[in-house]
């Protein structure tokens, strides 16, 4: 973790426009003396599991994973974090420790405000608190979602399901195809809830289906539509 200089905070608060714009001229300027950026290199921990929660996190850029360490070793990926998305906070006002951990799946630049500054803004403006009760019911939904779909689909509908899920996440590349975003079979199991040896025996079934095709991480999607049967079908 590297702590960056701050040169373009006008760039950042037109990234977070959502958080900046609810706030009068003296709230603003409280925010900005407390907002930190810093980069995390591909891999890094963000934050572990039991730790006390104590900033609000902001992607500026990259991506980033959060996920339960398991009890056979495998880890759960429960969401993907993109540009710009809110995360970390959702402990600190359950009066919780992290029940997850987080960690860059690229070089990501991430915003940080203490806890202190944002619980000092919302008990001053209702709009901000506005904002964080949507955030929290927005997540809440994409979790109950998530649970649903990995607990009662079976394997095939599981990958299909993460695939689209990092599509709507993070989009394609240039060709209209490619994810981009590049994972291991082993994240890509994770995020599927399945072992590592089912995910890729899947991918490559999907490949030979002509659903998919594969060039080392890359995952270009062929027909959508399929996976989405899939999906749907579970």
């Amino acid at each position: 973790m590297v702590r960056i200089k701050m040169d373009n905070k006008e760039e950042i608060w037109k990234k977070i426009s959502d958080l900046w714009d609810p706030l009068n001229p003296e709230q603003r300027e409280y925010l900005t003396q407390n907002l930190v950026v810093y980069t995390f290199k591909k891999d890094e921990p963000i934050y572990s599991e039991g730790d006390f929660p104590t900033r609000l996190m902001c992607l500026l850029d990259g991506k980033v994973k959060i996920f339960k360490n398991g009890t056979s070793g495998r880890n759960q990926i429960i969401r993907v974090i993109k540009p710009v998305e809110y995360f970390a906070y959702r402990a600190y006002f359950a009066h919780q420790r992290y029940l997850t951990a987080a960690a860059a799946f690229e070089t990501s630049t991430i915003g940080m405000i203490p806890m202190s500054t944002i619980m000092h803004l919302v008990r001053e403006n209702n709009d901000l608190a506005w904002f964080f009760i949507q955030q929290l019911s927005i997540d809440l939904g994409i979790a109950d979602e998530r649970t649903v779909n990995l607990t009662q689909k079976h394997i095939r509908g599981r990958l299909a399901e993460s695939l689209l899920f990092l599509k709507e996440s993070y989009g394609l590349e240039e060709d209209g195809c490619t994810l981009s975003i590049y994972l291991s079979r082993e994240d890509l199991a994770n995020l599927s809830n399945m072992t590592t040896a089912n995910a890729s025996r899947t991918l490559s079934n999907f490949a030979a289906e002509k659903i998919i095709a594969i060039d080392g991480r890359k995952i270009k999607i062929i027909e959508g539509h399929k996976l989405e049967q899939i999906s749907k079908i579970g």
